[in-house]
């Protein structure tokens, strides 16, 4: 049976990578790697995260500090002090691996599952449609609330800062999902790493903060299944 393994934010963290697609059975030939976005930064090997995401065929979505090194890479955005995907700008096949991560969108959807870094906005009637062919070099509020939401109001309001959490009106943004009652798919999404593992009707969360020291979680969808490996370590000092 063909599996879609979907993966939370990996950010640089190879070796738990490596060892959560050994523990799901991760069959080349006939599964699907979906990463929730932020493959890069923080972590010690984003290089070498991109690289194997390519050799495996990964799908995918772009996360913010995707984007960020896009950005970065464009020069378009300075280099952050606490940035650590440095191994990509300087390797050789930097534009190989650039490449194939701009080509990712901000947004898959099947008939079952949707797929996002951040969140939907609660007034996207067709989030697909509103995120696919958007630029990562190109900021704009639906881009933003894609890669970076967390709390929202039901307009699709966010708060100017969402640590410690906002006051009523906002919520999480998964809160509003599903929009109606007919609505069948789970949303999938990173990000969110205080939140740590959301499992709700119709939502699954999986940023369970890897590069924080915590771990790193994949949710096989035919399966219903959640499978997780430990940090070797923190990688990135807490915010």
């Amino acid at each position: 049976m063909k599996r879609r393994i979907f993966i939370g934010d990996v950010q640089g963290c190879r070796e738990e990578l490596e060892r959560l697609l050994e523990k799901v059975g991760f069959d080349e030939a006939a599964d699907e790697l979906q990463p929730v976005g932020d493959f890069v930064n923080r972590g010690p090997d984003s290089a070498g995260v991109l690289r194997l995401c390519m050799r495996l065929r990964a799908g995918g979505v772009l996360g913010n500090h995707d984007v960020h090194l896009l950005r970065a890479a464009s020069g378009s955005r300075p280099v952050k002090k606490g940035d650590t995907f440095q191994d990509v700008l300087a390797a050789k096949d930097r534009e190989a691996m650039l490449a194939w991560l701009q080509a990712r969108p901000f947004v898959l959807g099947w008939k079952d599952v949707l797929l996002v870094h951040a969140g939907l906005n609660p007034t996207w009637k067709d989030p697909v449609a509103t995120l696919t062919g958007l630029d990562p070099l190109v900021a704009s509020a639906d881009v933003a609330f894609a890669i970076a939401a967390r709390y929202c109001t039901s307009e699709g309001a966010i708060p100017q800062n969402d640590w410690p959490p906002p006051p009523l009106p906002f919520r999480p943004w998964y809160e509003f999902w599903p929009r109606d009652a007919d609505e069948q798919r789970t949303v999938v999404f990173g990000h969110w790493a205080r939140a740590g593992l959301v499992v709700r009707p119709k939502i699954r969360g999986l940023d369970t903060g890897c590069v924080w020291g915590g771990k790193l979680t994949a949710w096989i969808a035919e399966e219903d299944r959640i499978v997780q490996v430990d940090a070797a370590r923190q990688y990135a000092p807490h915010e």
